[in-house]
């Protein structure tokens, strides 16, 4: 089969590998028909995360038709089609009767943070993604969904992660009626948050980021205000007095380690050598920009541990601070009802197709904002 590998950072290429095969009787094989390229993929193509190892496959967004299932797998079956949660997940343990399937203990070696995720490097358990003609899924049983008759392929394949995951990070806000939102970031996660803000009753919501191209298409997917955080003098500031200087009610990082510039300018005025991988900026003026009492919702990536993060003001302030990678799972059931109620067409953000043999060009297009684009799709030869 022809499959994305990584070859070093900014270096991927498609080669042939082995199609995978049942190595575990809970195991199923998904031939792949849609497969998307997350901003999170773009942590790992920019180095920002640890223990990515050379041949690697990546990609934890796919869907696909179920092609062989093992002995003990009952639901689904051969021939179903189905969309696959990021998470890799037991079902069984501790956390996952809990529905913390992102922190399932019997997927990954390092189970100590996050549990199993599909392509994402050696600290979430080494497994190959779905950035290929087939996949290998393990624990058949509690992972993939079988996708309703009413969901095409294209919304399936958003319901992955990045559209459960920004109403993870909306639900974690904390969000009451009438409540002021800010989302830190216009990306594909910050815009499903700042939409699904909405749903949870917000009365104002608004998106900062720094590309003039993303702040209008969130305007038209989100109906939110947006801010061009460059047009500002101190963002911070700018946020307090749009509230008549009391903050607002949640604060969403849907940044992550690619934030613009460096923490340590916060802190010292000027602009030292880079000390971390990536920054936390988006983090401080979360913190930063809410009121006292307020939440911040962190659903942005963050690789190495040298982030300094302002953890005294957000004590100081009474915050609340709620933190994890989406349960996708626990998610599905509350979004596709928004989708079949026509309030949300996750497709939408879709700007780019490209083919699985060009997906190095999606991957170049999408980390430089080249073309307005917002989020690619890659669509293997079997994927048709």
């Amino acid at each position: 089969m022809r499959a994305m590998t990584y070859r070093g950072p900014y270096r991927i290429r498609v080669i042939d590998k082995p199609i995978p095969e049942i190595e575990h009787p809970r195991d199923a094989i998904v031939r792949v028909t849609r497969a998307c390229i997350c901003g999170s993929d773009l942590h790992l193509y920019h180095g920002m995360m640890p223990d990515p190892r050379v041949g690697q496959t990546f990609g934890h967004e796919f869907v696909g038709v179920v092609e062989d299932v093992g002995t003990d797998v009952r639901t689904p079956k051969a021939g179903d089609r189905v969309l696959v949660p990021f998470n890799i997940f037991c079902g069984e343990c501790y956390f996952c009767q809990k529905q913390l399937f992102s922190n399932c203990h019997n997927v990954n070696p390092n189970a100590t943070a996050v549990g199993g995720i599909y392509g994402y490097s050696h600290t979430t358990g080494g497994y190959d993604g779905g950035q290929a003609e087939y996949v290998r899924v393990p624990f058949a049983d509690a992972g993939p969904m079988k996708i309703p008759d009413t969901i095409d392929d294209d919304n399936a394949a958003l319901c992955t992660d990045a559209y459960p995951t920004g109403y993870q990070a909306a639900e974690m806000a904390e969000i009451k009626r009438g409540d002021s939102v800010v989302v830190f970031g216009a990306g594909p996660v910050g815009l499903f948050a700042a939409k699904s803000a909405w749903f949870m009753g917000a009365g104002r919501v608004m998106i900062v980021d720094h590309y003039d191209y993303r702040l209008e298409f969130a305007k038209r997917f989100a109906q939110c205000e947006t801010l061009n955080f460059r047009d500002v003098r101190d963002p911070v500031w700018h946020l307090k007095k749009e509230t008549d200087w009391l903050g607002w009610d949640a604060a969403i990082d849907a940044v992550g380690c690619d934030a613009t510039g460096d923490t340590l300018h916060r802190f010292v005025g000027i602009r030292p050598l880079k000390l971390q991988a990536g920054a936390a900026n988006a983090l401080n003026w979360a913190t930063d920009s809410v009121r006292k009492g307020g939440v911040v919702s962190i659903i942005g990536a963050y690789g190495p541990p040298f982030n300094l993060v302002a953890i005294g003001d957000a004590m100081n302030k009474g915050l609340t601070i709620r933190t994890n990678q989406a349960s996708v799972k626990r998610n599905l059931p509350r979004c596709i009802e928004h989708i079949e109620a026509g309030h949300i067409n996750p497709k939408d953000i879709i700007t780019h197709r490209f083919a699985l043999e060009d997906i190095s060009e999606g991957y170049h297009v999408f980390a430089n904002k080249l073309d307005g684009c917002i989020k690619p799709m890659v669509i293997p030869s079997t994927g048709h």
